[in-house]
């Protein structure tokens, strides 16, 4: 799966002349509303129930206050995912705003959806099948930046081949893990010896947490000087590992979501950065997407994604964040993302004050 173009911008910014767009007959009206069906993958990661799904909901309900949103979450259960699909196509849902579990095997509820005349909008994972639109990140651009960061880290105490890293990669049936994996190696390759490597089923920490743990094991924890985390649910299994193998304190490691109990790491220095996504505009890019597509209007994007049944899927795109104990109050402070008072726990009062925090 490849991009063709990256910038930022919401699709109300996005158009012109010579913005790729779809097309699609009409199959509703804001003063009627129609449904629209959300269907996230899973509620582990902080940001989905949080996030994601409110700002959507809130954005739709905006545009069309007519529309109904079907909520569904496949709890990282591809078939389960696959039969939400179904109900809510029996359900007359016109518009399916899709973040996929399983990119692959999702495809024949596209297909499904797409004979039924229903359209499908792929949200933050680019899914597989006839979809007609996509939003998320530069994902290899995330896995770049998470490398550039390690790297960095690294060379800061020396040699970065004085030791082995070990890669802990996301789920192998997730496009975006594997958009982040080639980021990653595409700034480390040749500059580190990567001792480890593993592609972790269902971005399970506690798996992560096990491969650390076999890592360490057999590297040596003493030897081991850097970390790659895909993201911050394994951060926090692999940052347990480290601490119960008996890595060097302050030893790098990287992450992704900016989740709060990351944030906590990184002003505590058991985890280096992690990539901070803005899902605002990404919620607001799928709500315009969605409504305008159910509406039979064009869907304008910044660019357009290949998926490997379509080469010409309007996709907005939209720039990560690197985040750090310097910039956490620039960033996730001051986008409302984390307020001050749920990172700054009594246990990291003082690691905040010294961020300048509290």
């Amino acid at each position: 799966m490849t991009l063709g173009l990256a910038a930022c911008g919401t699709a109300e910014q996005a158009g012109g002349p010579a913005s790729p767009a779809a097309t699609g007959g009409a199959t509703g009206n804001v003063a009627e509303g129609f449904k629209i069906g959300l269907l996230l993958p899973e509620a582990k990661t902080a940001r989905y129930e949080k996030f994601d799904r409110p700002y959507i909901e809130q954005n739709i309900t905006k545009l069309c206050p007519k529309c109904e949103v079907v909520y569904n979450n496949a709890n990282q259960d591809p078939n389960q995912q696959q039969q939400q699909v179904d109900s809510m196509l029996t359900n007359n849902v016109k518009v399916l705003i899709l973040d996929a579990v399983d990119a692959k095997a999702i495809a024949s509820s596209v297909s499904k959806a797409k004979q039924q005349g229903a359209k499908v909008i792929a949200y933050d994972r680019l899914a597989g099948g006839p979809i007609d639109a996509y939003t998320s990140f530069d994902n290899f651009q995330v896995g770049k930046m998470q490398g550039e960061a390690l790297l960095n880290a690294i060379k800061a105490g020396g040699d970065p081949k004085r030791g082995p890293i070990v890669m802990i990669n996301g789920s192998p049936t997730d496009p975006n893990a594997g958009d982040f994996k080639k980021g990653a190696h595409s700034v480390l390759d040749g500059q580190v010896t990567i001792g480890k490597e593993y592609d972790t089923p269902d971005w399970s920490p506690d798996q992560a947490n096990t491969e650390a743990t076999g890592a360490f094991t057999a590297l040596g924890a003493d030897k081991v000087i850097g970390v790659y985390s895909a993201n911050d649910g394994m951060a926090g299994g692999i940052a347990r590992a480290m601490q119960n193998a008996g890595v060097k304190k302050g030893t790098p490691l990287t992450g992704q979501d900016a989740e709060l109990a990351a944030i906590q790491r990184i002003l505590l220095g058991t985890q280096t950065m992690t990539i901070y996504k803005p899902i605002k505009p990404e919620a607001e890019n799928v709500a315009r997407m969605a409504v305008d597509i159910g509406m039979g209007k064009q869907v304008n994007g910044t660019g357009t994604v290949d998926n490997g049944t379509s080469s010409s899927i309007p996709a907005q795109i939209i720039q990560p964040i690197v985040v750090t104990k310097d910039n956490i109050k620039d960033t996730v402070v001051k986008d409302g993302f984390w307020k001050v008072e749920e990172i700054c726990t009594p246990d990291v009062q003082a690691a905040c004050q010294s961020a300048g925090l509290s």
